[in-house]
């Protein structure tokens, strides 16, 4: 176990490692990302896109139909399904089956309905998934769904207000407690701004990553990377640990080449050389 507290290094991520990548991209896992709306379409693109940039094989977008094809557009290199307007009956055998056959799925960007989330959680935790992670409007739910209904593989990525919600209090200047307090509450690795907590008491904390992350947008791409990491086959906190690394540190790349002001799809561009900076071209 790690001490109270780490700082991530890329000592540290050097001596996890990454697996293998094999020789095709269905060695790399597969990324299903489940969200989106009118409103927010472009939140899904953010993630699904990190989480190739990070090293996944594969990638599937579940969004609602009135946004399918301009994400198939956005997004060429992913499958893109219909999610039904209702799930409160549950999923489609078209939509269990890439659900159930994924390494890592995310849950939540560019939701922006809070009974259209709970419901479509609902049925998705209905699957069997390997590993869940939840971002954005699933985390204001959270509380609506039985932790016995969610799989064991479980990583939450709240913003600061959203860690208040799950804590029922203000995170206060020291969020190591109230972080820990969430990841055994919820039974998760919880990320949160750097901050990484898991059920066992581990934490790490982030010494990359300045106030250029603090763009719209930017919460998808480091959602996508953690999600990407978790269908390689990391176990979640590490896979927890190493996308918001690697988010924190594009960020730092960004920063030292191009100032203030780039964009979160900017974010997404710089997560392979972040990666690269750790291990090399013999596991991006």
């Amino acid at each position: 176990m790690s001490s109270p507290r780490s700082d991530v290094t890329v000592e540290l991520l050097r001596e996890w490692g990454l697996p293998d990548p094999g020789d095709s991209k269905k060695t790399r896992g597969q990324v299903v990302v489940v969200g989106g709306s009118m409103r927010t379409p472009g939140a899904v693109a953010l993630a699904g896109e990190a989480s190739l940039r990070v090293g996944a094989g594969r990638l599937a977008l579940i969004v609602p139909e009135p946004v399918q094809s301009a994400l198939g557009v956005a997004v060429p290199e992913a499958a893109v399904l219909a999610l039904p307007p209702s799930s409160r009956a549950g999923l489609p055998d078209g939509l269990r089956e890439p659900l159930e056959t994924a390494d890592a799925v995310l849950f939540g960007p560019g939701f922006d309905d809070p009974e259209q989330a709970r419901d479509t959680l609902r049925a998705v935790a209905a699957c069997r998934i390997r590993c869940l992670v939840l971002d954005a409007f699933a985390l204001g739910v959270l509380n609506q769904v039985p932790r016995e209904e969610l799989p064991k593989n479980l990583v939450l990525t709240p913003n600061t207000e959203e860690a208040a919600i799950l804590l029922g209090r203000d995170l206060g200047d020291e969020p190591i407690a109230g972080l820990l307090e969430i990841s055994r509450r919820y039974d998760a690795a919880v990320s949160c701004y750097g901050d990484i907590a898991t059920p066992t008491g581990e934490f790490w904390r982030m010494t990359a990553g300045g106030s250029g992350l603090g763009t719209s947008g930017s919460g998808d791409v480091l959602a996508g990377a953690i999600a990407g990491i978790a269908a390689r086959g990391v176990q979640p906190a590490r896979a927890a640990v190493w996308g918001s690394w690697a988010h924190a540190r594009a960020g730092d790349r960004l920063t030292e080449r191009v100032g203030l002001g780039f964009l979160a799809r900017d974010i997404g561009t710089e997560l392979t050389a972040a990666i690269r900076e750790v291990v090399g071209s013999r596991a991006v």
